[in-house]
């Protein structure tokens, strides 16, 4: 069965530039390294034309995961989405009701997902944890250390 993802347009030309990058020149060089290493002789004893193999069938089947990924990507119209909740593309802005500090988080599907950049997966426990939340509502979030109590201040689209 096949998983849907959804992505922005940013995250979708980004997966698109990664495949066409594989394909287009990793595949090259790919078949250029087992082209070189057959050159050297006798191929029963030739550890580089063994390693070549290996590395052209691990990159064909990243590109083929990759082309399956694609397949079932789906764009997401900004638009339609509901702007009252918590959704995949909200920005939210919460408050931990343990120490009081303000923290602003983008939520976005697992493959944009980027800590250092504010935005986090909604398959993470935070994420989890904030989707369908409204202004005012308190997100219970079990974390490894125990439970999290985030206030929701803030949703916005950017």
């Amino acid at each position: 069965m096949s998983n849907v993802s959804y992505y922005t347009a940013e995250g979708l030309k980004k997966l698109r530039d990664e495949v066409e990058y594989l394909k287009n020149v990793e595949r090259p060089k790919a078949s250029q390294a087992i082209a070189d290493a057959r050159d050297k002789g006798d191929l029963s004893e030739n550890a580089e034309y063994d390693a070549a193999k290996e590395a052209q069938g691990l990159l064909e089947l990243r590109i083929s995961k990759m082309d399956e990924v694609l397949a079932n990507a789906r764009l997401i119209d900004e638009s339609q989405l509901d702007t009252s909740k918590a959704l995949v593309l909200s920005t939210v802005r919460i408050k931990n009701q343990t120490n009081g500090m303000e923290i602003k988080y983008k939520l976005v599907a697992e493959s944009e997902a980027d800590l250092k950049a504010g935005k986090i997966s909604v398959t993470s426990p935070i994420g989890k944890g904030l989707l369908g939340k409204s202004v005012g509502e308190i997100a219970e979030i079990s974390v490894p250390n125990g439970t999290l109590k985030f206030e929701v201040l803030e949703i916005t689209r950017d």
